[in-house]
């Protein structure tokens, strides 16, 4: 424990210094650094996707760097300090999890966040309503995942899998019947949308991450794009030269590496 309390106090030192004597870090904002934090998450999320626990490493420490940064900056106007920042956590951790810290008791992990979804609407100040904790700015595919878990957790959801997807179908077929008419673009639109959350609903059945899901398929995509590029290159080609039989060929043989 020595060892982790002297490794935090030496980062608050190095911001610390870095904040009274480097020109950037001097010059920094709580609104300035955000959109590098995002970047930081994404990183994380990359080095996850790929476990490679060295990179992991690294840009937790990016994104911890980032939370001290926050707090001193706040610090100097007497908003809050890094202090704040973890006994908040540590309070909500505590009121939140009272089948460890109270008498309540529990089953399952499914008992523990409908717990925890509960407590949030009972907290002072906190969401009025069940789905006004998600943020606005999250992306799209993730917006909807927490929405459903959300609903989930009071009870809203389907019973069975094959319940989900009997809906992504039902949806697909109302997808078709408006291209089949040649509807406005705009109704395409909302059953395009109505498909996707549907999938979303059934990936989340099945207990898969849709959002994992979907990069590691980017991922793949991208290998074997690259492949079938580098091949017609190696022919003294473009893509652009060639024909979507010549393409086909590479990409069958970037499908088996």
């Amino acid at each position: 424990m020595q060892q982790k309390l002297e490794a935090f106090e030496r980062l608050l030192n190095i911001m610390d210094e870095l904040r009274e004597k480097c020109p950037w870090d001097k010059k920094q904002t709580i609104e300035s650094i955000r959109h590098l934090t995002i970047e930081e998450t994404y990183e994380l999320s990359d080095a996850i996707l790929k476990n490679d626990n060295n990179e992991i490493k690294k840009e937790l420490g990016d994104i911890l760097l980032h939370i001290v940064f926050y707090a001193r900056i706040a610090s100097e106007t007497n908003q809050f300090n890094i202090a704040d920042v973890i006994n908040s956590v540590c309070d909500k951790l505590i009121y939140r999890h009272p089948h460890i810290y109270g008498d309540v008791k529990v089953n399952n992990e499914e008992d523990v966040k409908q717990n925890w979804e509960k407590l949030k609407q009972k907290e002072k100040g906190g969401n009025k309503t069940v789905l006004s904790g998600v943020p606005n700015s999250m992306p799209a595919l993730l917006k909807a995942y927490r929405i459903q878990e959300k609903a989930r957790a009071v009870g809203f959801d389907w019973e069975e899998p094959h319940q989900v997807f009997d809906k992504v179908k039902e949806e697909v077929n109302e997808l078709e019947k408006e291209i089949f008419d040649k509807s406005p673009i705009e109704k395409i639109e909302n059953e395009f949308g109505d498909v996707l959350f549907s999938l979303i609903n059934y990936a989340r059945f099945l207990n898969v991450n849709p959002e994992d899901a979907l990069e590691k398929t980017n991922k793949k995509f991208i290998k074997r794009f690259t492949y079938m590029e580098q091949k017609i290159k190696d022919q003294g080609k473009q893509l652009s030269d060639c024909s979507l039989a010549e393409m086909d060929v590479f990409w069958n043989e970037a499908k088996k590496l």
